[in-house]
Formats: C-alpha cells, structure tokens, sequence
C-alpha cells in the first residue's frame, strides 16, 4: 500500500462531497456543537447518538463512529461499548479519540478496554497516543507535553489493534498498515490558531470518521482529514485576527477549500519510521 498523496485526498474531498457521509459522534460535551458545524462545513453530517438505547443500532447504519473520551461518565461508557460492538458487527469504521487518557485512571482503563474493540483508527496528540501504548505520560490534561513525532513508536505499537493512528501535532504523524509491515505519512501546515479554539481536535476525529467511510483506504482517509484541516486553518488564519475570528474564518474555510486547493496546499509526505525523516 503506497503512501497517500496530496492527489489522493484531493480525490477523497470530492468523494466525501458527492456521498455526504454521516457520522454518528459520542463525544463530549465541550465539543458536541463545534463538532457538528465541522462535518456540515466540510461536506458531511453529524448525529449525536450517545445512549444506550440507540447507540449501537445507529452505529450500524451510520457511515462512520466517533468515540471520544472528552467528558465520560458511567452512561457514556456503556455507550461507547455499544456503539464499538454496533460498528464492528455491521462494518462501520470508527475512530477511538483517546481524550485525557494517561493521567487518569478509569478514562485510561476505558480507553484500553475500548482498544481492544479493534477501531478503525485511533487518533489523538502526542501524550494521548503514547499513554494509551503504555509507553508514558506527558500529557496536561487535554494537552500534550510532547512533540508528534515522539509519538511515532507508539503509534506503530497500536496498530496491534487499529489500522491506522495518528498523532496531532504542529505536524501530524500518521502510521498505517500496509502490505510489508508498518508505513508512514506526514501532513505539514495548520496554524496555531487551532490550539486557541475548543474542539478542533475533537472535530478532526470526527471528520476522520467521515472521510473513512468513502476512502479507498483507511491511510487515504485520515491523512486526508489531516490535509483537509492543514489546508482550511491555514487558509483561515490568513483571514483572523484573533480566536474567534479564526473560529468563523474555520468553518467557512473547510466549506470553501477545493480539491485543487489540496492539490497545490497540502503538505503529504512519507517519512520513514526508523529516522521519522522525509
């Protein structure tokens, strides 16, 4: 399996447009909103199904999960594991968004559970992604103390049980499987701004989710939730004077961004996974 190209997220934002994906997101509370005006911008649709009566059987015609520890509770827990066992039975990929895990001990213990449900991809920053491989604990919180590329090993070690992770970061490190062992991908680009704005990554785990369910590949479609996420802050930070400027210039970035923007803007490279260089 080749590494994704800025050609092929370009051709997976006109196959997320034309199939108008809908993600069923259990996420928290914080980001519920914010997650939702993401997928309608960038070309999908959101349905917050996060009970126990529901939330198994939409995961089963929904296009995509999310599952995002942001604000759990014993309901939401129970949740999650409907709604992992839901999309696992009927084929639906769904991402496991390890929020706060690390530091934590019953988020920590049910983000492992979770793993072993076997998600479609797990997305996350630095610390999350290396405290959910048990390789350490740098994490503030939501916040990462690490760097994304120091994440790397621990990505790889979770594909043990998700075909694809990737570390957020001010760049975005992405492992998958692929056909002779592991394979790695790079996303540059992105502002700043996105760390001054709630949800933003929270709302990149659900557009993965959406850009799973019409990519060829599962590493075509994260990194392309990457890309499209590059492209659309950097392009609205040349817009923004500030945080909530940036937060509205956001969202109609994401609407507006082309496949050819992608083309020229994206910042795709493979980086090998012994030296984490180009």
């Amino acid at each position: 399996m080749p590494e994704p190209t800025a050609d092929d997220v370009a051709d997976a934002l006109d196959a997320l447009r034309a199939a108008t994906p809908l993600v069923q997101s259990l996420t928290n509370v914080v980001s519920a909103n914010f997650v939702t005006n993401v997928l309608l911008a960038a070309g999908a649709s959101n349905a917050h199904i996060d009970n126990v009566h529901e939330a198994a059987g939409f995961a089963a015609v929904a296009s995509g999960v999310l599952i995002n520890l942001g604000t759990p509770d014993d309901a939401t827990a129970a949740a999650f594991d409907l709604a992992a066992d839901g999309a696992s039975a009927a084929g639906t990929p769904w991402v496991l968004d390890p929020v706060g895990v690390g530091g934590l001990p019953w988020r920590t213990d049910l983000a492992a559970h979770l793993l072993t449900k076997h998600p479609t991809a797990v997305r996350g920053n630095a610390s999350e992604i290396i405290a959910l491989a048990g390789q350490g604990n740098s994490g503030r919180g939501v916040d990462s103390s690490s760097g994304s590329d120091a994440a790397v090993p621990a990505a790889i070690a979770l594909l043990e049980f998700a075909q694809v992770v990737s570390a957020s970061g001010s760049v975005d490190y992405i492992v998958g499987r692929g056909d002779s062992g592991p394979v790695g991908v790079r996303v540059g680009g992105g502002s700043p701004l996105l760390t001054k704005v709630t949800a933003t990554g929270c709302s990149l785990a659900a557009l993965v989710a959406a850009y799973l369910a019409i990519a060829p590949t599962p590493l075509i479609g994260i990194t392309s939730a990457h890309a499209h996420v590059a492209v659309a802050s950097d392009i609205a930070a040349e817009n923004a004077s500030g945080p909530g400027s940036f937060a509205v210039a956001y969202l109609d970035a994401l609407a507006a961004v082309t496949p050819d923007d992608l083309r020229r803007r994206a910042l795709v490279e493979p980086f090998s996974l012994s030296t984490g260089r180009a």
